[in-house]
């Protein structure tokens, strides 16, 4: 069955999406933008003297030396953040991969955020929250003792995943919107996506088993901030802004979120001639 929105010019995939799309000039921009967002939220709500909270990624990640040097820079103190980290990657015993592994989300986040950013700035380790297998349910009782989630960053996986959502086309929409955090097994293509981009294709190497964050929590955010920027990104945007929405491509949830954003360069707002 042909799905003639994978074939929409710019023109066309701007016309009328379900989930909003902002395009941007390059990958530059889109990591600009949203690192520019989350300098302003968090600048926004400390001088009202709140709590900020996000769901962070590890991918995409290319904001973060934009909003490593923003932080530095502008004199942003972070003492009242708290960063959700989406998910994590696990061993096949089901425990979190080893911080100093080449793949951890973890150990990303700590190289290449939380010790670049001022020790008189950075937000104290307590508030650096990953998705724990042996005790899933934490994630959504923080979320409920913070107030809620002020913005969830992400990006899209090729078969329409947030965070480590993968699709289960047995669910309704329903269903799947209400899916907790919790462990599960990765899929073959997910694995396969991520293996290009990490392990030069050692799709074998790539673990099996993940902790994520689930829809509930980011459907439960304030606002969602999505980025596309990779060329199968071309496709994957059109699906979540015209396809149906079902579990089968897990992001059209979103398309009936009160405040969700999808930012795509212009590189993958047009096809190839």
């Amino acid at each position: 069955m042909r799905h003639d929105y994978y074939y929409y010019s710019k023109e066309q995939l701007l016309a009328a999406p379900r989930l909003p799309i902002t395009v941007m000039e390059d990958n530059a921009a889109v990591f600009q933008a949203i690192a520019q967002e989350m300098a302003e939220e968090i600048q926004r709500k400390n001088a009202l003297g709140e709590t900020t909270v996000f769901i962070c990624p590890v991918g995409p990640v290319g904001q973060y030396p934009y909003f490593v040097e923003l932080v530095n820079r502008q004199r942003i103190s972070l003492k009242n953040v708290w960063f959700l980290n989406m998910d994590e990657y696990l061993t096949d015993e089901k425990q979190w991969i080893a911080k100093d592994h080449s793949l951890s989300f973890r150990g990303f986040m700590d190289r290449a955020v939380y010790t670049k950013i001022d020790p008189d700035l950075v937000m104290p380790e307590s508030q650096r929250v990953f998705p724990d297998p042996k005790d899933p349910e934490n994630m959504w009782r923080v979320i409920q003792k913070l107030g809620g989630v002020d913005i969830c960053f992400g990006g899209i996986g090729i078969n329409g995943h947030v965070a480590f959502n993968e699709a289960q086309d047995e669910l309704t929409p329903e269903e799947f919107r209400a899916l907790p955090t919790r462990v599960l097994e990765i899929s073959r293509e997910t694995r396969t996506a991520n293996a290009i981009g990490d392990l030069n294709g050692a799709v074998d190497d790539m673990p099996r088993w993940c902790v994520t964050i689930g829809m509930r929590e980011i459907y439960s955010a304030r606002k969602v901030r999505l980025g596309c920027f990779r060329d199968w990104h071309r496709a994957v945007a059109r699906h979540a802004a015209y396809g149906a929405v079902s579990a089968h491509f897990p992001v059209t949830l979103l398309q009936e979120h009160p405040d969700a954003l999808l930012r795509i360069t212009e590189f993958v707002a047009n096809l190839p001639e």
